[in-house]
């Protein structure tokens, strides 16, 4: 059985708007790796039309090799589109799903394979409410912007979470390994 694992960025103040945190190569680095353990993504439609960016860092390459290397995962992993106005992408290894959230994702749970990631706030919310997060790694950015985007925001009832490991980087970001405890 697969896990369902909430992998996002976030600051101090636990905003997770894409404009906030602090990517670097270590970050970059961290990701690529990451993304090269999983079976799929899972995007929202807003998620999914940002990250059509790295498309372009394929066709021009940035001189950063762990831009490149991260864009080159994210053309590489399968991206499950969750959507009620896209009907089609033109991006090869995208596709719209086509059940229900929760149906789609219990679906992919009990499948054999590696693990599906989450990649847009709005599913982790759903998924989290739907209790079918097996995971979450949260990379926590040491910087306070005062607003914007909560990650966690119309959570339905309360949640204890184990911290099951944490990862420190050279900028000071760190990464918080949660798993949901089931009541």
């Amino acid at each position: 059985m697969r896990k369902i694992i909430a992998a996002f960025n976030m600051t101090l103040d636990g905003f997770c708007d894409h404009t906030s945190g602090l990517p670097d190569e270590e970050i970059h680095q961290h990701y690529t790796e990451l993304l090269g353990q999983g079976d799929a993504i899972l995007y929202g439609r807003i998620t999914f039309e940002l990250m059509e960016f790295w498309r372009t860092v394929l066709k021009n390459p940035s001189e950063d090799k762990s831009i490149n290397e991260f864009a080159t995962a994210i053309d590489k992993i399968p991206k499950i589109v969750f959507s009620r106005t896209i009907e089609n992408t033109e991006w090869e290894s995208a596709t719209i799903a086509k059940r229900d959230l929760r149906n789609e994702v219990i679906e992919l749970k009990q499948q054999s394979g590696n693990d599906i990631f989450i990649g847009s706030r709005s599913l982790i919310i759903q998924l989290l409410n739907l209790n079918l997060i097996d995971e979450f790694q949260l990379c926590i950015f040491p910087v306070v912007v005062g607003n914007g985007l909560p990650l966690f925001d119309n959570i339905k009832e309360r949640i204890t979470f184990k911290l099951n490991k944490t990862k420190t980087l050279k900028k000071g970001a760190v990464i918080l390994y949660y798993q949901p405890i089931k009541g």
